[in-house]
């Protein structure tokens, strides 16, 4: 599996996009997507390479993690995928951004499934199992590749931090508890793929995390 990594949007969040090296199926996970330039360079992407964009992910929903699934469903016909849990914070993600003083003049894209632990996303030959990960939001979910050895953890765990509890449903002790009681407990050579920032890795964060 080929991993492609995009930062997107005024709050700099990653946006992956993720290949099938046997095949030219992907899927992307959190389409953070905001400015036309930033659209049309994750397009380009996909269309450059003769990608066939299979599934949209969302670790959660916030709004800089799904600004672009309204465009990927537009061009491509591939609706969003997240938590049911999360799905309470698409009718207030405009005034979300108002908030933070980003405008936004169109409207949510509704999901179109739901996933939830222990599902297996596939495309080609590669898998994606879901793991859910509530605390940074109510239906954060992770994603792990064991052939691949990689995990996207969303906003639920950075390098040397972990995310905040402080919006709409989050839970510390939630947080902690899906870190600690199910990411953690992966291998430790596991390399993190989050939703701000560098990479990690589980041996990592198990030594210099100060939250874990």
């Amino acid at each position: 599996m080929k991993i492609e990594t995009f930062v997107f949007n005024p709050i700099m969040e990653n946006t992956y996009l993720l290949i099938d090296e046997g095949g030219k199926e992907c899927v992307i996970i959190d389409a953070g997507c905001y400015y036309d330039a930033e659209k049309v360079r994750l397009s380009s992407f996909i269309e450059n390479g003769g990608l066939k964009l299979v599934r949209v992910l969302n670790t959660h929903l916030h709004l800089d993690h799904c600004f672009g699934n309204r465009y990927l469903t537009e061009r491509y016909g591939v609706l969003p995928e997240a938590s049911e849990a999360d799905e309470f914070l698409l009718p207030i993600m405009k005034s979300h951004c108002h908030s933070f003083g980003i405008p936004l003049n169109e409207d949510y894209q509704k999901l179109g499934g739901y996933l939830s632990e222990a599902d297996v996303i596939r495309f080609g030959k590669s898998e994606l199992s879901v793991i859910e990960v509530p605390g940074h939001s109510p239906g954060g979910l992770a994603f792990y590749c064991k052939a691949d050895n990689v995990l996207f953890s969303g906003d639920s765990l950075f390098q040397g931090s972990i995310g905040r509890t402080d919006l709409d449903g989050g839970d510390f002790e939630s947080l902690i508890h899906s870190l600690t009681k199910k990411i953690t407990t992966l291998p430790t050579d596991t390399v993190v793929y989050p939703g701000h920032g560098g990479t990690t890795t589980i041996g990592d964060e198990l030594q210099y995390n100060p939250y874990l």
